[in-house]
C-alpha cells in the first residue's frame, strides 16, 4: 500500500510505502538516486507509481530495485518504458559496502520506503530492515491504538475547558 502526498512547495508527489513500516522494523535508511528513462520521470511526476512488493537486491557490486511499478506514461509513444523493469540505484561505493555487510546478516533486507523529488531529481529512501514476527505486528498495532486514544482524550480535555 503506497500513499501519495503532494509537496507543499513544489507540487511534486512523494509516494510512501506504508506497508514496509508495518511488515518490517527499519534499522537504517539512506537516500539513493534512480536510473530512469524520460517517460518514467514524467509518470512519477504525475504520481503514477506503486511500491507493491518492491525490494532491492545486490548484484555484481550494484544495488537494483525490483518489482517497483511505474505506470506507462499516457502520452508516451512506441518507446514507452516497461512498468516493472529492474532499476539501478545510485549509491556511493562505501554505502554499497555497508549495505553488502548488513544484508549478509541473517534476516536483513533492503526495502524502499519513500520516493520523492529533490531539486528536480527523483530520489528513493531505501531502508535496511528486519522482518517482523506476527506478535511484533500486533504489538505495533496496539501501541498505535493506545497513542490514538490518548491523543483523543487530550483533545477532549482541551475542548471541555
Amino acid at each position: 500500500m503506497a500513499t501519495q502526498k503532494k509537496d507543499q512547495k513544489t507540487g511534486t508527489p512523494s509516494i510512501k510505502n506504508r506497508k514496509a513500516w508495518h511488515e518490517f522494523t527499519i534499522e537504517d535508511s539512506m537516500e539513493t538516486g534512480l536510473v530512469l528513462t524520460g517517460t518514467e520521470v514524467k509518470s512519477l511526476r504525475q504520481g503514477n507509481a506503486s511500491f507493491g512488493d518492491a525490494f532491492a537486491y545486490m548484484k555484481d557490486g550494484e544495488v537494483w530495485l525490483k518489482d517497483f511499478y511505474i505506470k506507462p506514461f499516457d502520452q508516451g509513444s512506441y518507446n514507452n518504458h516497461d512498468p516493472r523493469r529492474d532499476r539501478k540505484l545510485l549509491l556511493h561505493r562505501d554505502e554499497i559496502r555497508k549495505i553488502d555487510r548488513a544484508v549478509a546478516q541473517k534476516g536483513m533486507t533492503l526495502v524502499p520506503l519513500k520516493l520523492y523529488f529533490t531539486r528536480g531529481l527523483a530520489k528513493l529512501q531505501l531502508g535496511l530492515a528486519k522482518g517482523k514476527k506476527k506478535y511484533d505486528k500486533r504489538a505495533s498495532i496496539a501501541e498505535r491504538d493506545v497513542k490514538r486514544e490518548t491523543e483523543r482524550e487530550i483533545k477532549r480535555a482541551k475542548i471541555s475547558r
